[in-house]
This record gives C-alpha cells, structure tokens and sequence, in this order.
C-alpha cells in the first residue's frame, strides 16, 4: 500500500472498513458507544502509520481494533465486583449488553453488517460472561472466520491454546444462547401471546408460551440493582405479576437484535423498558428485560413514541 495516497483516500479505504470493524466491536464490547470509540482508535493509528508494508488492510484494521477492544475488555474484569454466585447450574448474573433497536417491517441499513448472523441479544449475554481472551477467540474465529493463527498473537497465546479457548467458548454458547427460530412471524406470534397473556394476568396461559427451561435476565442498573436478577424456569418467569403487569400495558413491538421483542413507553414518552426474547420451536426459551433508567435514556426511541 502506497504511504503517499492522499489523506481522502486514505479516508475512504477505511470507511470501506468500517461497518465490519464496527461489528467486530460490538460483538467484542457490547456497547454501541465504546464499539465506536474502538473503531475511531483505529482510524487514528492507522491514520499515523506507516501502511506501506500493510498487505492486507482488513485484517490489519481488525488485528487493531481487536487489540483495542482486549484492552477495555482486560479493564473492565479489573474493575467488576464479583456478583453474588449463582445457583448450581444456573446462569450467573450477568450485565446485558446495549440493544439494537427498530421498527418492525422499517429497514435500516446501519445495523445490516452490524447484526449480521446470529447476534441476539441472548448471545451477547453469554459472551458478556467469558473471560476477555475467551471472548476475542470466540468472536474472531467463530463469528469472523479468523484464523486461530493470526488470533493467537492478539491474545498471547500458541495457536492450539486459542483453538482451546473459543471451544470452550463456543461449548457455553451452544449451552446458554439457544438457536433463535428463524420464522420472524413464529417469533411474534409467540411474544403476542406472552403479552397478550399478561395484560390478561392469566398464569396458564403465560406458562404455556414458555419453555420448560426459560431464563430470565432483568439488568436494572446501579440505580435499580447494583446486578441483574436471574430467574430460571416457567413457573419462577411467569410468577412475576409486578415485572410484567407493570410493563405489558406499555409495550410497543420492536425488533431488538433483529428477533422479536418490546419497547415500553410510559406516560410523558418516559422509558420503562427493552425486552428480548429469543423463541426456540415456537416457545420462549430467554427473556432479557434492561430496565436501567440510565442507559434507557441514552437510547434513541423516537420510533417508538407517539
């Protein structure tokens, strides 16, 4: 690559880049915000380089803005307090990542490469629980097809013990984050009747759209919690008449993370709440609810008012 290229060519060649760095960091980070700032580290190395031996800019720019996402990831473990351990066999609480938001049937071409295959919000729930190499290896290899041979120096690791870390990785996904059914309209039809169910406070029928095995995460904050509150199976979901007799009057659809889910809107366009639902042979398998006044407050819902 020619150093000397003028600087709005130089421009454009990473903004070529950019939806797919933007993705890398997202899944890495779970934050829309820190994804950008990942990306914008990047522009400025690369932009301060010496690309003239760089041969492959995508991978290059990826290797950087992997490096810079290990990093916040690696800041981030030293700052978390240990949560309250977790029931044997059940999910530990664990801190959900921001949504992707949009109306039903209105396309955005923004969050096209950033969603891409299969990054529900289920998903980036479990990634949020694996160690920071974990993460980079499972999300490089797996989700981006790097090879465990350029991820292994990212990470300080032989190439072997990289393979290790996204298997492992890849083996709490398969356990935590069940495959989505790819039918938007089962998706709906199943949250509906979640809804419709509880605006009717019939338990039975609550029970009956959920999956024996269903988990609940609900992230409200600092304010609200200090941690996300974990809940695990029908009953312990559907025997909840304050989370849900509170939100279903309010909730309006939305796609969050591309599969069927919910936006309250309150009295006054305030917002009350995100809800995920990740539907698995027409039965709600996870439920993630952010209710974290904060953070709902940096998200744009003007879609959703009115």
């Amino acid at each position: 690559m020619d150093e000397k290229l003028p600087p709005d060519e130089r421009a454009a060649l990473f903004e070529a880049q950019r939806p797919r760095l933007r993705a890398v960091a997202y899944r890495m980070l779970g934050s829309v915000s820190e994804a950008e700032d990942a990306v914008h580290e990047a522009w400025l190395r690369y932009d301060r380089t010496d690309a003239s031996d760089v041969q492959n800019l995508p991978g290059w720019l990826t290797t950087v803005v992997s490096r810079v996402c290990l990093n916040l990831l690696r800041g981030r473990e030293l700052r978390r307090e240990e949560p309250p351990e977790a029931e044997a066999g059940e999910p530990g609480p664990t801190r959900i990542p921001d949504p992707l938001l949009r109306r039903e049937g209105v396309a955005d071409p923004g969050q096209g490469v950033l969603l891409g295959d299969s990054v529900g919000l289920a998903l980036m729930v479990v990634l949020e629980s694996l160690a920071p190499a974990e993460r980079v290896a499972f999300v490089l290899h797996d989700l981006f097809a790097v090879p465990f041979a350029e991820i292994a120096p990212l990470i300080e690791r032989t190439a072997a013990a990289t393979r290790q870390l996204a298997d492992r990785a890849r083996h709490r996904v398969q356990d935590q984050a069940p495959a989505p059914d790819p039918d938007p309209g089962r998706q709906r039809a199943a949250v509906d009747g979640f809804f419709a169910a509880a605006r009717a406070g019939d338990l039975g029928a609550l029970v009956a759209v959920l999956a024996p095995g269903v988990v609940l995460r609900s992230d409200g904050g600092a304010v609200r919690s200090g941690h996300p509150v974990v809940l695990a199976g029908a009953a312990a979901v559907a025997d909840q008449p304050v989370l849900w007799g509170g939100l279903s009057p309010f909730a309006r659809p939305a796609l969050v993370n591309g599969a069927a889910g919910a936006v309250a809107i309150g009295e006054g366009g305030r917002p009350l709440s995100v809800m995920a639902f990740t539907v698995v042979d027409g039965a709600i398998a996870a439920i993630e609810v952010l209710t974290d006044p904060e953070r709902l407050a940096a998200l744009d819902l003007s879609a959703f008012r009115g």
